[in-house]
């Protein structure tokens, strides 16, 4: 069974390196509020889709980090189930929790697990069950920097941590240097630039220097940025931009917005090389991630401080949320079945192709399991 994981997790990780920079992964936040897919795509019909009893307008919400993965699997879920429309708007983590709460959307995606105060609050929803979390889609979060003359840079937690507490506040710090020794490091001052929006993406980044330097970083964390000084944007996009316009800019974003030209660091962990942040190393720490949720909840618990060579220390996993017992009727058979499809092989394997980093299968073996026993 081990040498099996082993080999699918390799398969997987060699597929995910073939990317194309459309479907890569996108803003974890309030970067896209416009509406989602609907049917009518011109995709080939997939005999495999058991599109069941399911038909109607399903309506979604949240994380935008899986926006391109949504989109691209109701592109071939909608062309077999022609009598289902799925709109699925990335609002960001906390919007899609709150909707989903409040019982606007049938599923949310968040990039952080529901809070208990979350759960409590789905109970009121999800008549007779609660809220639970079903991880599905993963992918790195690169920490992107402009600094002229220096292509490749090298940092650790404890140095990041202080970047961003701004306790270092120059590119031609000791610090810096030192984990650069070969670097041409100006006499440059560091912009480092953090989400003005509650996102699951500082909620990750966040827990990354926490557990990677916690004499360096004393904040709780969360959706919402603690530290002080620094510059604020909206949305990964706008601390993309943030990064691509400011000489000396520093900032945290999903892969796909370090584009364009954009460097990125490469993270000094417990392995004896740095390690660059790629959808291949991102699976590779992924699969070590625990499953900590109770009952019908499959919550993962990351190792942020991997040591094996070419694990990615700062990823993310996207959770579709859902009620366990207590659906809507008129949504529940389109429910099953859209979700059932993107854990399918199929819907996985289109992960790995399009250049997120797919759940490992111990894992998403649960998920499915979960899955058709919503009720």
């Amino acid at each position: 069974m081990k040498l099996q994981r082993k080999n699918r997790l390799r398969a997987l990780s060699l597929g995910a390196v073939a990317v194309t920079g459309a479907l890569t992964l996108t803003a974890c936040g309030s970067d896209d509020t416009g509406g989602g897919s609907a049917g009518g795509s011109s995709a080939p019909a997939n005999s495999k889709i058991d599109c069941g009893d399911a038909k109607g307008q399903l309506l979604a919400d949240g994380s935008s980090a899986q926006k391109n993965a949504i989109d691209a699997w109701v592109k071939q879920y909608t062309a077999s189930c022609k009598s289902v429309q799925i709109n699925y708007k990335g609002s960001g983590s906390g919007a899609g929790i709150t909707a989903f709460t409040q019982g606007q959307v049938a599923f949310a995606g968040s990039d952080s697990a529901l809070k208990p105060e979350e759960v409590t609050a789905s109970k009121e929803v999800c008549k007779g069950g609660q809220g639970i979390d079903l991880p599905m889609v993963g992918g790195p979060i690169a920490v992107g920097y402009n600094v002229p003359g220096v292509d490749s840079l090298v940092l650790d937690a404890k140095t990041l941590a202080l970047i961003f507490d701004s306790k270092i506040t120059n590119w031609n710090d000791k610090a810096i240097k030192a984990l650069n020794p070969d670097a041409k490091l100006p006499d440059l001052k560091i912009q480092p630039y953090h989400r003005s929006d509650e996102s699951g993406t500082t909620d990750n980044f966040t827990k990354y220097l926490i557990a990677a330097a916690p004499d360096n970083w004393k904040y709780e964390g969360g959706k919402a940025w603690q530290a002080k000084g620094g510059q604020s944007a909206q949305g990964s996009s706008g601390v993309a931009q943030g990064v691509k316009e400011t000489k000396g800019a520093i900032s945290y974003m999903e892969l796909s917005y370090a584009k364009d030209g954009m460097s990125t660091v490469d993270i000094k962990t417990g392995a004896p090389e740095p390690v660059k942040a790629t959808v291949e190393n991102a699976t590779k720490a992924i699969s070590e991630a625990q499953v900590v949720g109770t009952g019908k909840d499959l919550a993962l618990k990351l190792n942020y401080t991997p040591t094996a060579e070419g694990a990615y220390p700062i990823t993310l996993v996207t959770y579709e949320i859902v009620c366990d017992k207590g659906n809507k009727a008129d949504t529940l058979p389109a429910t099953k079945s859209f979700l059932t499809y993107i854990a399918s092989e199929d819907g996985q394997g289109l992960l790995a192709d399009a250049g997120y980093a797919p759940m490992p299968e111990e894992i998403i073996t649960k998920v499915r399991s979960t899955i058709s026993g919503l009720s």
